[in-house]
């Protein structure tokens, strides 16, 4: 094979597996909101339907009849589905969404058809059907569905070079906003989620943006935190490792948190001395998963082909569906209807006149329909249409004691309640769009009350975050006593916020960095400074073996929480420590023989700035007895 046909086969090759993954797995069709293997196990729920409750297992082994992939993914795609809250109806351990606990097996939970799903997702007469992978079945393209329930579950999905994600949304609302499509008015709809929360949607920009999203977070007393609602996307598991994490980092600070999540979301937090309820609310929301931002992108598959678009087009979109299904459905039981009162009308005209009579005699089949399409004849004004072999067939067919005992007046009756029908189908066809607001009002009414809005939607100020960074506090440093901390008063103050670290030195040489503590006592310590990263250390020491005088300068830009570094070897002692700008020293040297030089003036700015652990310069070659500021 040439290396251009095997670029050409693979290139085609990887379209069509593409093509496969966009169209076949990962994007919801915006018709019906599902992806196939949802749409799948729907249908198999249908076939199934009696209205009883169906083990899981049974259904995953039933839908493999449509879907070429294996159970597992079946399996987990319904528990999806029904933890969703509005299709299916469920009976075991589904898992818990709150907690992230996962559902039990397969063979050990049922599942049905909600009522809301049986309502609205099906109708065999308007769904256009495809054969399934192995020719064997037939499955539908889309479902007729005439709620929006791609924007009411929400959906996410990645594909080959696209991915998608939208948010869910409240029922009610959406169907309202269908009603105000309809009539014509503005109208806005916003993301509502099954976990609750509090929600920003400023920049939810019709789905091209985002949200931020906050659990709901109670004061219990002032030392006592508890979370009531957790963000969307987000587990209690996910949540409390969030928190555990800021407070390891010194962002946050806690005593205890305890998780009595159960069917609702409870998590205690118990905080330390120091630390109150009302001021710690902000730094749960600026730390951890308490506050999430969640994006939006709304890519669908629309008439085979993908499609972006924003949450009101798929709206509209799905309002203009519902008004042709809702078309399709009356035309069919127009249909339906005339047929109904076709027939009614020729029995009674082959009953009331007699017309059986005529045919008693005759002996041949072929006889008989010529006879009777002739007796036919003269009530042709009465009747719709001219009647066919297969209606004279139905007549033929009436049983005798069904002619012996027929009503006329009953019959007449059913007619005039099928005229009766038949007008107010005609009168709902000639205006479908006040027809379809009318079947819109009444879902809300019959369902809307089983799906409340449970995410509160508030203004949440971008400033709490950087309020919380700018926070400032003194922290007091006892040089003589070695006690450092927000509760120690001293003549050493350091101002800075509530998450800066403290960067200790000793006295030996070493140096760690640390989170702010109320109290601390710090043993052979020579200074204590906050460690911003950029504050430049100057020090003289000499070599024990020796005596000479030594100098460096360093920053200390990197380092790990409470870990303990060098800055000198062990060989050394440290005469001299500053953290001032422009540091000038005066050397005193042990008197020497033939020594003129007793004291010496010297600039650490002369000094280069290396990384904390490079030796420094050697100043001079005399022994060096003490080191002071030159003042």
């Amino acid at each position: 094979m040439k290396m251009d046909d095997l670029k050409e086969q693979m290139k085609r090759h990887f379209t069509l597996y593409a093509s496969y993954v966009i169209l076949d797995r990962a994007i919801p069709d915006v018709v019906d909101g599902l992806k196939p293997v949802q749409r799948r196990i729907l249908q198999t729920l249908w076939l199934l339907n009696d209205e009883k409750l169906h083990k899981v297992a049974n259904v995953v082994g039933q839908t493999m009849q449509f879907h070429p992939h294996g159970d597992a993914a079946i399996y987990e795609a319904l528990v999806n589905l029904a933890n969703k809250g509005y299709l299916l109806d469920r009976q075991g351990n589904f898992g818990n969404p709150n907690t992230g606990d996962p559902s039990a097996a397969a063979r050990y939970i049922e599942t049905r058809l909600s009522p809301l799903a049986r309502a609205t997702m099906f109708n065999p007469d308007i769904t256009e059907k495809t054969p399934s992978y192995d020719s064997r079945n037939m499955e539908p393209i889309t479902l007729p569905a005439k709620i929006p329930l791609l924007l009411m579950q929400g959906a996410e999905g990645i594909a080959v070079g696209m991915s998608t994600r939208i948010l869910p949304h409240n029922f009610t609302e959406l169907l309202e906003a269908e009603i105000a499509y309809l009539e014509g008015r503005d109208f806005k709809i916003f993301p509502d989620f099954p976990s609750g929360g509090i929600m920003d949607k400023s920049q939810y920009d019709k789905g091209r943006g985002k949200v931020k999203l906050r659990a709901k977070i109670e004061i219990k007393d002032p030392k006592t935190l508890v979370i009531r609602e957790i963000c969307y996307g987000t587990t209690t598991e996910s949540l409390i490792r969030s928190i555990d994490e800021a407070a390891k980092k010194g962002k946050i600070k806690i005593e205890a948190i305890n998780d009595y999540t159960a069917k609702d979301v409870e998590i205690e937090i118990k905080l330390p001395r120091g630390q109150y309820a009302e001021e710690m609310l902000d730094a749960l929301y600026g730390f951890t998963e308490c506050e999430v931002s969640l994006g939006s992108q709304i890519i669908v598959i629309k008439e085979g082909y993908p499609w972006e678009a924003d949450v009101h087009e798929v709206l509209a979109y799905n309002a203009e569906k519902l008004m042709e299904f809702l078309k399709r459905e009356l035309e069919i039981e127009r249909d339906r209807l005339l047929e109904k009162l076709f027939y009614k009308t020729l029995e009674r005209i082959f009953i009331e006149n007699r017309l059986y009579k005529k045919i008693e005699t005759i002996k041949t089949l072929e006889a008989i329909h010529e006879t009777l399409e002739l007796s036919l004849k003269p009530f042709a004004t009465k009747l719709l249409r001219t009647p066919t072999y297969e209606d004279r067939e139905k007549l033929l067919q009436i049983p005798i004691r069904r002619i012996s005992q027929f009503d006329i007046d009953k019959n007449q009756d059913e007619i005039a309640i099928l005229h009766e029908n038949l007008a107010q189908v005609e009168k709902d066809l000639k205006n479908v769009k006040k027809f379809t607001i009318n079947y819109l009002k009444k879902l809300i009414q019959k369902f809307g009350q089983e799906f409340p809005r449970k995410t509160r939607i508030k203004a949440i100020e971008e400033i709490d975050r950087r309020a919380i960074e700018t926070k400032q506090i003194k922290v007091g440093f006892d040089r003589q006593t070695g006690f450092i901390g927000t509760k120690i008063s001293a003549s050493v103050q350091l101002e800075c916020t509530n998450f800066d670290k403290l960067l200790i030195f000793y006295k030996d040489g070493t140096y760690s960095v640390i989170n702010i503590p109320e109290k601390l006592f710090l043993q052979n310590v020579a200074w204590a400074c906050i460690a911003d990263k950029k504050t430049v250390i100057s020090v003289v020491y000499k070599n024990k073996a020796t005596g000479h005088p030594w100098a460096k300068r360093f920053i200390v830009d990197k380092f790990i929480l409470e870990k303990v570094y060098r800055f000198l070897d062990e060989k050394s002692e440290m005469l001299y420590f500053s953290a001032e700008d422009e540091p000038s020293i005066v050397l005193s040297f042990v008197p020497g023989a033939r020594q003129k030089v007793k004291n010496l003036s010297y600039s650490l700015d002369a000094v280069p700035i290396k990384d904390p652990q490079v030796r420094g310069i050697r100043i001079c070659e005399h022994k060096i007895k003490k080191v002071i500021a030159d003042q």
